[in-house]
């Protein structure tokens, strides 16, 4: 028996787990999936896109998507300690205040911006100590590259010339603009948010990690109370109880799996895969959005690319299509290496460098739904790419804005020719079947156990899953609407709020800035 259970040791396991064992007097207990030990091919920045696929990759696939030309599309997550924090690209964007202000107003009270700024403050230690939106005692460490890459220089000025002149960081008054990223980067190695959050703690006595841990379902009672959960480890079930709360944090894929296989979720889709429903939540699974990127734009250079000090991709550019003055609504990246889909024939490393693009906050929604109660038996995946019009015009916009940028006098020195979608893609309908072929994820779903008032809600603004006292989710899962950055970050912000929650603690006052 422990006071806490936390399922999940991802982003969101890792911080919950740091600030609930804080208290002495309060035991943890967190299971992961995945290992607590890897590769240290892990630890270098230049070596994030080459661990999709490997042990600490769940290889997870999404379904045929009808609008990116029937295409399966692989979707990487972290299946370690860490979670996909450990594999990301390590770009820390907290996204607009409006995507938190846009939750509040829909009915998650205490989740507006001015309310997560606090906990985005207590999160960091970042090199902007007189900024009032920073913090300088957090756990996680942040950086900016403090040299660009050489052709990061010819993007940032490519984007002034365009009319967005470089702002400081993307993280504070403003966003509309290109800047060299914050990113989790310390002393030249990734910064995972195990590495931030728990590595510094592991002695605490009141805190039990237990890695290769398998949930397979959580325990009700009769009275739909949950008491703990069922797992597998080394090939044997086993089961652990809590009488003060149940966190699941396994995630957008992970969390919903976990509470279908529990018998809570739509009543119909249990029925149909042999799970006797407990709690009717019919919103479990849905809702399911990612950021969708073009990979991409990519011009051959005249010369060998050199190698990033970094992590390859040292810069966003966010725009608004319509006016500067607004939410973004694009975003834009120059990568040093070539990125395309399995539709293309990859230019060798240093030979060619990539412009990507993407839709921020895209209105195409899909879901995730159990194919068996095993499981060891993948979910099936739908993020429903480019389903919705205004994502498939908006993709187009963002397709020709990299062009423009890409094409701009600055990149003269190093553009040779564009290799991809090349010059022959002109027209409306050719632009458009080249983003079906060269869609590819952004690594950011979300929203399969959103978090909301209405009834396709899944956990209420306190993280109670409706209808199962004791139960809680947080993680990316609950964000009902994506945020305009990476979500790393956002989920970070989340735990720490959710664990004041937890704990029963007065949260943090709100910030206006």
């Amino acid at each position: 028996m422990t006071n806490f259970l936390v399922i999940g040791g991802g982003t969101a396991g890792c911080v919950i787990a740091r600030r609930l064992s804080e208290n002495s007097a309060v035991s943890v207990i967190l299971l992961e999936a995945g290992s607590s030990s890897f590769d240290m091919k892990v630890h270098d920045p230049k070596q994030w896109p080459f661990l999709a696929g490997s042990v600490i990759d769940w290889s997870f696939n999404t379904v045929p998507q009808f609008h990116t030309n029937s295409r399966i599309h692989s979707w990487p997550r972290g299946k370690a300690l860490g979670g996909s924090s450990i594999i990301n690209a390590m770009a820390h964007v907290r996204g607009h205040r409006s995507d938190f202000d846009q939750w509040a107003q829909q009915g998650c009270h205490g989740w507006s911006y001015a309310d997560l700024l606090p906990y985005f403050i207590r999160s960091e230690t970042s090199s902007y100590s007189d900024s009032p939106y920073h913090g300088i005692n957090g756990p996680l460490h942040l950086i900016q590259p403090t040299v660009a890459h050489p052709l990061t220089e010819c993007y940032l000025a490519a984007a002034e010339n365009m009319g967005y002149p470089p702002i400081d960081e993307h993280n504070g008054a403003e966003m509309i603009g290109p800047t060299l990223n914050t990113l989790t980067i310390r002393r030249n190695q990734r910064l995972s948010i195990s590495d931030a959050y728990l590595k510094p703690i592991l002695p605490r006595k009141n805190l039990t990690i237990l890695d290769n841990c398998l949930v397979d379902r959580l325990l009700l009672d009769k009275h739909n109370r949950c008491i703990g959960a069922s797992f597998i480890k080394d090939g044997s079930e086993e089961k652990v109880h809590a009488d003060n709360g149940i966190v699941v944090c396994s995630g957008t894929v992970g969390s919903p799996q976990i509470l279908l296989r529990s018998g809570i979720g739509p009543e119909k889709l249990l029925k149909h895969i042999g799970i006797p429903c407990r709690v009717n939540l019919t919103g479990v699974g849905s809702n399911l959005h990612d950021h969708c990127l073009g990979a991409g734009n990519i011009y051959y250079s005249k010369r060998t690319v050199p190698e990033s000090e970094y992590q390859h991709s040292e810069s966003l550019l966010y725009i608004n299509f319509k006016t500067k003055t607004l939410r973004p609504d694009l975003v834009f990246a120059c990568v040093t290496l070539p990125v395309i889909t399995d539709q293309f024939l990859a230019p060798p490393i240093g030979s060619a460098y990539t412009l990507m693009y993407g839709v921020t906050s895209p209105k195409s929604r899909g879901s995730l739904t159990l194919q068996s109660s095993n499981p060891y038996v993948p979910p099936l995946i739908d993020p429903n790419y480019l389903n919705h019009e205004n994502d498939r015009a908006l993709f187009v916009e963002a397709l020709d804005f990299a062009r423009e940028l890409g094409g701009s006098p600055m990149f003269s020195e190093w553009r040779q020719r564009e290799y991809l979608p090349n010059q022959t893609v002109s027209s409306i309908k050719d632009k458009r079947f080249f983003n079906e072929i060269a869609a590819y994820t952004h690594h950011h779903p979300v929203g399969t156990c959103q978090m909301g008032v209405d009834d396709n809600s899944v956990v209420s603004p306190e993280l109670n899953v409706y209808g199962v006292a004791n139960l809680f989710v947080s993680d990316a899962s609950i964000i009902p609407n994506i945020t305009t950055g990476p979500t790393n970050a956002a989920v970070v912000a989340i735990a720490e709020k959710s664990a004041d929650l937890l704990l029963k603690q007065s949260p943090l006052s709100p910030i206006h800035l």
